[in-house]
C-alpha cells in the first residue's frame, strides 16, 4: 500500500505506520543487498502486527541460505518478543494460536513464495483468491506439483494373473454395478491418486498416506468431468488436489474446493464405498475382480511395506496440526461415517474388530456396521452407504466436532 508518510534509510523510502506493510518489504528482508534489508526492516516495525508474522515464518520453513535465514529468524524474535529461534514447528503453532488476521495480500505472498519451489504453485494462489481455510495452515508437503504421480487409468490384470501378490496384502477394495477393482496399498501408497473407471464411474480415488485415509470420489461433479492432481501441498497434514481446469485447491477430507476460483460454488464431490481388507479374503469375494499391475510406467519399490515404512511404524507425525485428541493415540485408525447435516461420527477399528456386527443409532439415524477380516461395511435402513477408514489425528484436526465410539 501507498502512504504519504515515508521512512528514508540508506537513501531508499518506504511506507511509514501504513494501514499494512507494502508485501515487498516481506522480500527485500531477503535482500543479499544489507542496506535494503534493513531499511525493510524499519519500515515494518513502523507498521507492525503479530498477525503478519506468519509471512516471515512461511520464507523461514524454505530460505536455507545465509545470512537472509538467520536475519528472518532475528527480525520474527524481535518484533514478536518470541524466543523460538530455529524452532519452526514452535513458531507455526505460535502463530496459529493468534486469531486468524494475515496480510490482506497474503495468499499472493505465499504463491510468489511457493512459486520458488514449483513455478506451477503460484497458481494455486492468485491475488485475492478466496479461502476456507486458514492459509497459514497450507503448507509445502516436500515434493512439487504431481510429484508424487498420480495414475491415470492404470494397467489392470485379472486376479489368477497378479503373482506378486500374496493373500495377506493389503488392499482397497471398490465394487460398484457389477465390477470389482483392487488397489493394493504397496502400489497405491506410491502414488496417492488414481484416476480410473469403476462400473462406469469415473473416480477420483485419493490416498493421503499422512492421514491414512482412502476415499473414491466421483470425478463429476457441477456439470462437469474434473480432472484431478496432487498439489505438493496440505492442509493440517492432509493431502491438497488441485482441478485442472480451474487450479483450485481441494480438501482431500471432505472433497470440495477450498482455496481459489471454486470456493464458494458449492461442489462437493459425492464418494462411493470403499473397503480395506486383504487380497485374499478380496478376492475370493469377487473372483472376477481386477487389481493393478505393477506396470505402472515408474520406477518404485513396490514390495509390500515399502511406502512409508517408517511413517507407519511410529505414532509420530511428519507434519504438525493445530489441535488433537488424546482419547485414541494418533494413528489409530477409525471407521468415519459421514451423514448429511449430521455432525461426523468415527468408531475405532480396534472396537469394531472385537464386533463382527455392531448396532447404534447417530443421531437419529439407525446404522448398522459389519466387520469380516478388517473390512468395514456399513449400512442404513439396507442400503450400504460410504464409508472410510482414516488415522485418528487427521480426522479430529479437521473435523474436533467428530462423535467418537471407542
Amino acid at each position: 500500500m501507498v502512504s504519504r508518510r515515508t521512512a528514508l534509510f540508506g537513501g531508499l523510502a518506504f511506507p511509514l505506520a501504513a494501514a499494512e506493510p507494502d508485501l515487498d518489504l516481506f522480500f527485500q528482508i531477503l535482500s543479499p543487498n544489507a542496506k535494503e534489508a534493513r531499511a525493510a526492516r524499519v519500515a515494518l516495525e513502523a507498521a507492525w502486527r503479530d498477525s503478519y508474522a506468519i509471512l516471515l515464518i512461511e520464507a523461514m520453513r524454505l530460505v536455507q541460505r545465509e545470512p537472509a535465514r538467520s536475519r528472518l529468524i532475528e527480525i520474527a524474535g524481535d518484533l514478536t518478543h518470541q524466543k523460538f529461534g530455529p524452532d519452526v514447528r514452535q513458531w507455526m503453532r505460535w502463530a496459529w494460536s493468534l486469531p486468524y488476521a494475515p496480510h490482506s495480500r497474503y495468499a499472493e505472498f505465499k504463491g510468489k513464495l511457493y512459486s520458488n519451489i514449483d513455478p506451477r504453485m503460484q497458481a494455486f494462489f492468485p491475488p485475492g483468491a478466496a479461502s476456507e481455510v486458514r492459509l497459514d495452515q497450507v503448507e509445502w508437503g516436500g515434493v512439487p506439483v504431481n510429484g508424487i504421480p498420480p495414475l491415470v487409468k492404470p494397467a489392470m490384470l485379472a486376479a489368477k494373473e497378479a503373482a506378486y501378490l500374496e493373500d495377506s496384502h493389503v488392499v482397497f477394495g471398490i465394487h460398484h454395478a457389477g465390477e470389482a477393482k483392487a488397489y493394493p496399498k504397496r502400489i497405491l501408497a506410491w502414488h496417492e491418486m488414481a484416476l480410473d473407471q469403476v462400473g462406469g464411474l469415473d473416480l477420483t480415488i485419493v490416498y493421503c498416506t499422512l492421514c491414512g485415509t482412502v476415499i473414491p470420489y466421483r470425478s463429476f461433479a457441477g456439470g462437469r468431468l474434473h480432472t484431478f492432481g496432487t498439489s505438493g501441498l496440505l492442509y493440517q497434514s492432509s493431502k491438497l488436489m488441485f482441478d485442472a481446469e480451474t487450479q483450485s485447491l481441494w480438501s482431500t477430507a471432505q472433497g470440495k474446493p477450498v482455496v481459489g476460483a471454486l470456493v464458494g460454488s458449492g461442489l462437493e464431490l459425492d464418494f462411493v464405498p470403499i473397503v480395506t481388507t486383504d487380497w485374499g479374503r478380496w478376492r475370493r469375494k469377487y473372483p472376477g475382480t481386477q487389481v493393478l499391475s505393477l506396470e505402472t510406467g515408474h520406477k518404485r519399490d513396490y514390495s509390500e511395506g515399502a511406502a512409508y515404512r517408517d511413517y507407519f511404524a511410529t505414532d509420530e507425525l511428519m507434519f504438525d496440526v493445530a489441535r488433537r485428541d488424546k482419547r485414541l493415540r494418533n494413528k489409530d485408525e477409525v471407521l468415519v461415517i459421514r451423514l448429511k447435516g449430521k455432525r461426523p461420527l468415527a468408531v475405532a477399528a480396534k472396537f469394531l474388530a472385537r464386533r463382527p456386527l455392531h448396532e447404534l443409532e447417530h443421531e437419529g439415524v439407525k446404522l448398522s456396521i459389519r466387520t469380516e477380516g478388517g473390512a468395514n461395511l456399513v449400512f442404513s435402513e439396507g442400503q450400504q452407504i460410504p464409508a472410510h477408514r482414516a488415522f485418528w489425528f487427521g480426522w479430529y484436526a479437521q473435523f474436533p466436532d467428530t462423535v467418537l465410539v471407542r
